[in-house]
């Protein structure tokens, strides 16, 4: 499993709710958990490691030691935002790049554990923008798309080199072509 970046195609992936919990899915949480602890992020979405569904991991202090900080959310929805806050934002997806994004200073949220409990989370500041990032991967939107004018200036050559990167990748034969990617 890796993280996958900017522009590969399953980023922009819609993911499927998840109706079945079984062993493959809860394996996948926690390698998926393993990988966003080595790439020192605090969340990571299905959509980043090529998967079609609606399941993201979250660690808000993005410690491993600090397990009650840990979130594995299945079929994750946003209920009730509110407010509005700008702080700088980056992704493992587009290494490197941070910038200012404006989203929802509370919201209210609810998902699915491992064991297909629901629960419902209310949070506010950094625990409300990692949630509204990582739900936004699963709807095959990214952070750049959050981006104001100014802002998307501003990374333009960054995002240039992640699409020349991409494309060299491509046409040595390290990312399949088109039209072999299955999404």
């Amino acid at each position: 499993m890796k993280i996958l970046t900017y522009p590969d195609p399953a980023l922009r992936v819609k993911g499927r709710p998840v109706t079945t919990l079984d062993a493959s899915i809860i394996k996948t949480a926690h390698e998926m958990l393993e990988l966003m602890y080595e790439n020192e992020g605090l969340g990571l979405a299905a959509q980043q490691v090529g998967l079609d569904y609606q399941l993201l991991v979250i660690n808000f202090k993005g410690d491993p030691k600090e397990k009650d900080q840990e979130v594995v959310a299945i079929n994750p929805v946003i209920l009730e935002a509110k407010g509005s806050q700008k702080a700088r934002e980056g992704c493992l997806s587009f290494p490197g790049l941070y910038q200012d994004i404006r989203r929802a200073k509370t919201i209210r949220v609810q998902y699915y554990d491992l064991t297909g409990k629901a629960y419902i989370m209310t949070c506010s500041d950094l625990p409300a923008r990692v949630w509204q990032h990582e739900i936004d991967h699963l709807n095959g939107v990214l952070f750049i798309d959050k981006m104001g004018p100014l802002a998307r200036l501003g990374s333009k050559k960054a995002l240039d080199e992640f699409i020349e990167t991409f494309q060299k990748r491509k046409a040595r034969g390290d990312i399949p072509a088109d039209v072999e990617m299955k999404l």
